[in-house]
């Protein structure tokens, strides 16, 4: 007989957090647990879920992937005009979460985004793939298509406009930096009991650290 639902658990028994085994900068911790998981046989270990919420307050959620960590930001890239680009254009507060199964954990972070420069923008896309750089410029990310020969029509047409180019950066894609003020670490336990520790940004620019209940 299929299992419910319901009936679908395991215990977590990888590992445990506690007070004085985590660095006191989260974004320290966020690099030693962002290592291990590219070390650790995940599938997609950058994947982050990237929560926005629309100017009359709709949530919205979609998987991205992680593409830089510097100066205390967190970066990736999208399409401007797709819906979680508008969604920011109107509210720029924003949530991250990784979910890593093969080592029990999670990182929940929340903050704020503004568009990276398009000097950075610029960069970053030199470095992609030369399908991914026509993909960008063709595809209204977010907006109804008749079907998918639409998109691959695009997709032939504008890779032999840019034929032996240096394909350049359409305006309406590019980065954003994400400048965290809280993170949340969870490491899944048995019994349920997990261990999860919150950062929060204070003022004077240090991190307080705390256990939360699980």
């Amino acid at each position: 007989m299929e299992s419910q639902l319901s009936d679908i658990r395991r215990e977590y028994k990888k590992n445990k957090l506690t007070k004085e085994n985590l660095s006191n900068n989260p974004f320290e911790q966020f690099q030693h647990w962002l290592d291990d998981a590219l070390h650790s046989g995940e599938e997609e270990p950058t994947a982050m879920i990237v929560a926005t919420v629309s100017a009359d307050g709709h949530p919205s959620t979609r998987t991205v992937l992680l593409k830089g960590v510097e100066n205390g930001k967190i970066i990736f890239f999208t399409n401007y005009e797709s819906r979680k680009g508008q969604q920011l254009a109107d509210n720029p507060y924003i949530s991250l979460s990784f979910v890593w199964h093969k080592l029990e954990r999670q990182i929940h972070i929340e903050g704020k985004a503004v568009k990276c420069s398009p000097e950075e923008s610029d960069a970053y896309f030199a470095t992609r793939p030369y399908k991914s750089k026509i993909g960008a410029r063709i595809s209204p990310q977010s907006h109804v298509i008749g079907s998918r020969m639409e998109i691959m029509r695009a997709f032939a047409f504008e890779a032999a406009k840019w034929a032996g180019q240096t394909i350049k950066r359409p305006d309406n894609w590019g980065g954003f930096t994400v400048t965290p003020t809280r993170f949340e670490f969870w490491q899944g336990r048995e019994s349920r009991l997990h261990d999860r520790f919150l950062y929060t940004l204070e003022k004077d620019d240090n991190w307080k650290k705390e256990r939360l209940a699980p």
